[in-house]
């Protein structure tokens, strides 16, 4: 993943984009290429929307990824890591098998 985020970052830094990647700017990028993503789903089914225009769905998917990596570089954050103790809290939030409740 280092490696990965050294070639955004280069690429990033030759082309003198790094002022504006400050954490809210990437936050909202983050947020915008989400957005895109969306919309190639819009109003059509998944398998429509694959069938459709999957190199979009792929491009969009590498958009939001690119600017997360540079979010978490840039506020130190350790995906990898940070996805295991978030799977975590989400195991104790929802148990497997789920309590029912009884009345």
């Amino acid at each position: 993943m280092k490696e990965l985020t050294d070639e955004i970052l280069k690429f990033r830094d030759d082309r003198d984009w790094g002022g504006n990647h400050d954490a809210r700017s990437l936050a909202i990028s983050i947020s915008l290429e989400a957005s895109e993503l969306l919309e190639c789903f819009q109003w059509i089914s998944a398998e429509e929307a694959i069938k459709k225009d999957k190199q979009a769905i792929i491009d969009e998917t590498a958009d939001v990824f690119i600017y997360l990596l540079q979010f978490a570089n840039l506020l130190g954050i350790d995906l990898k890591e940070a996805a295991r103790q978030k799977m975590v809290k989400n195991e104790l939030k929802y148990p497997f098998p789920p309590k029912i409740e009884q009345i």
